[in-house]
């Protein structure tokens, strides 16, 4: 009996503690406020000083002196939150009766130049974020963008997804990231990458399938422009499927020859006289060997004497060379085949 009173008087002294405890910090005064910001990057667009500036200008929010008890948490979270760099804003009291605000901040993933000149940054949410004073992202930079309205029409809201998307996966590739130097949008909402090096547009196309077109734009870099060169091209087309269309410079000198696993034939680009060098994986190479094995037998011996001459007179002029856009088109090989020394890179 006299062991279970003495358990009976610490239990309601414990009880009796806790209450009392708990009631002073609902009367106690709160005498700080401690704030704290998470993100992945450490240079914070918001900071401390900021978030704390922020209360004190509010009288009726700020809780420096009032109780506990009194402070409205709820308001104090929601005017933590409109700032346009705080994603998420967590608030409680510490034991030392002090407000405790965990910051987390958006993160940009690309800016945005508008037609106008305006400028705005996008998130991983899509979400637009002043630009700030304090420090600039380095993420990739869009030109052109159509409109500067809040609220954006069905198009421009598929071309922000575009942005986020393509813009993502350039942050997460540090090639890409060193290549790219700024992305344009076109008219039609389709993007162009000036790149850093080579003298070259990169038309890229709409924001889909971007890591296979990317995909494409690397296997031509190493088995195309490591052989031709840097600036023999000025444009560079990957958006047709599985292949990589160019467009060249006027009097560039003829192409190197090819690697072993590209065929190549030259087409006569609807009797303009521009030429088009194709070249294709190795299983479309039987049809190229039996166009070019049709020639030789399709020249008659009388002929002969009077094909020279026609060729000749038909041949185009020199002077029409400067209205010639010869492009070429390159699909990734698939299997190493023979070549012969009518073969030609793009």
């Amino acid at each position: 009996m006299g062991t279970a009173i003495l358990w009976m008087a610490v239990l309601t002294g414990f009880v009796i503690l806790v209450v009392s405890a708990s009631n002073f910090k609902e009367t106690a005064p709160c005498n700080g406020i401690v704030v704290k910001l998470s993100g992945s990057d450490d240079n914070f667009f918001i900071g401390e000083k900021d978030i704390k500036a922020l209360i004190a200008r509010n009288k009726d929010l700020n809780p420096i002196g009032k109780p506990v008890s009194a402070i409205n948490m709820a308001g104090l979270e929601q005017m933590v939150a409109q700032d346009p760099w705080v994603k998420q804003a967590d608030l409680f009291i510490d034991n030392q009766h002090r407000l405790n605000i965990k910051v987390t901040q958006r993160e940009p993933v690309a800016r945005v130049f508008t037609v106008t000149g305006n400028s705005f940054y996008l998130d991983a949410d899509r979400d637009r974020i002043p630009v700030s004073e304090r420090y600039t992202a380095r993420v990739p930079v869009f030109t052109g963008f159509p409109t500067d309205a809040p609220q954006l029409q069905q198009a421009d809201s598929a071309l922000t997804a575009g942005i986020v998307d393509l813009s993502r996966y350039v942050l997460s590739d540090p090639f890409w990231m060193a290549q790219v130097e700024q992305v344009n949008i076109t008219g039609d909402r389709k993007f162009e990458i000036t790149p850093k090096l080579g003298d070259h547009i990169i038309d890229f196309g709409e924001g889909v399938d971007i890591e296979k077109k990317f995909g494409k734009l690397m296997a031509f870099y190493k088995e195309g422009l490591s052989r031709v060169g840097w600036n023999n091209y000025t444009r560079i087309n990957v958006a047709f499927e599985n292949e990589v269309v160019c467009t060249r410079k006027d009097g560039t000198p003829p192409p190197k020859p090819i690697p072993p696993h590209i065929d190549s034939v030259d087409v006569d680009m609807a009797g303009t006289g521009d030429t088009a060098v194709v070249a294709n994986p190795a299983k479309e190479t039987p049809s190229h060997t039996d166009k070019r094995t049709e020639k030789p037998a399709a020249k008659p011996a009388p002929k002969k004497d009077v094909k020279p001459v026609a060729k000749k007179q038909t041949a185009k002029p020199q002077d029409k060379k400067p209205q010639r856009t010869p492009k070429a088109v390159y699909k990734p090989a698939e299997r190493s085949v023979n070549t012969t020394k009518k073969h030609r890179t793009p």
